[in-house]
């Protein structure tokens, strides 16, 4: 903040506006913003990986495992996202810490759940209560990341088994005719070719899981829908120095922006991706990309 802050009753305009955009609680609004884009870098792999492993496990020639597979694909996908979300982070925090109270607490005798508490050792809590605020923080975002992954790894396995499939057989066919085994059909031919056909349900799937990530905000985050309501509302305690209107209007439509520039440049990226998978691939793309070097 800026030395002149220091009485805001006294400040311009301008300066009014320097100094309450650039106080402690924005820079919390503004660093709310790398948190989403650090989210998003993280759970992309990570469900990518689920949906890969789901989409093997639903192709699978073992019945269970197909099973297995295609349950995990069906089930979350019939459910409203923000039921996984609520589930899966309650489910998996008492699941770890019932794994640690069997290992750290052998001793106890009183059952776990009485009634509706959830009630382990205090060595058990995750995370522990003496532990400093930024390990509660992120803690949080680790199950964000991991109910994340899990829900959108769903979405994931049925693009991937659909891109699997759309595979022209007799390609995997002539690679078992020269000698491959299955394995090597699978990763030397099968793989490489399905990302063509699995990259549109992939970019869509991104840009849902963009605009998804103000659930942060149901899981108890502080990201940048928390951020906008509490800084743009009338009524809070954060800003007894710099009194306002009601503006949440105005941050929200800076969300607004922020998310379609966002999109638009995923957009860009993925169109230039698509482009690039489709060079020699047998498909309308790529017949495209060949009658343009030929033509």
């Amino acid at each position: 903040m800026f030395s002149f802050c220091a009485d805001p009753d006294a400040l311009g305009t301008f300066r009014w506006f320097s100094c309450y955009l650039t106080n402690g609680v924005h820079m919390s609004f503004y660093l709310s913003f790398v948190k989403v884009l650090v989210l998003l870098a993280v759970t992309a792999p990570v469900a990518l990986s689920f949906g890969f492993a789901g989409a093997m496990a639903a192709r699978s020639h073992v019945f269970p495992v197909s099973w297995l597979g295609k349950g995990y694909i069906a089930i979350v996908r019939g459910v409203p996202d923000i039921a996984f979300f609520l589930f899966f982070v309650i489910a998996l925090d008492q699941g770890f810490e019932w794994m640690r109270h069997q290992i750290l607490c052998p001793d106890w005798d009183a059952p776990i759940r009485q009634g509706n508490d959830f009630l382990v050792c205090s060595n058990a809590k995750l995370p522990l209560g003496s532990a400093p605020q930024w390990v509660h923080q992120t803690y949080s975002f680790f199950l964000a990341v991991i109910t994340f992954s899990i829900v959108f790894g769903a979405f994931a396995a049925n693009v991937l088994y659909g891109g699997m499939r759309a595979v022209p057989h007799a390609q995997l066919e002539t690679a078992e005719a020269y000698g491959m085994s299955r394995r090597q059909t699978f990763w030397r031919v099968l793989v490489p070719q399905m990302w063509v056909y699995a990259l549109p349900g992939l970019s869509n799937l991104w840009l849902v899981l963009i605009k998804a990530t103000p659930l942060l905000f149901l899981l108890g985050i502080e990201d940048i829908v928390y951020w906008a309501r509490e800084l743009g509302g009338t009524k809070t305690s954060r800003f007894t120095d710099y009194p306002h209107p009601d503006w949440r209007m105005w941050y929200f439509l800076f969300l607004l922006v922020f998310y379609l520039g966002f999109t638009r440049v995923s957009e860009i990226v993925l169109e230039k991706l698509m482009v690039r998978l489709s060079h020699g691939q047998a498909t309308t793309g790529g017949e495209a990309l060949r009658k343009q070097v030929t033509a």
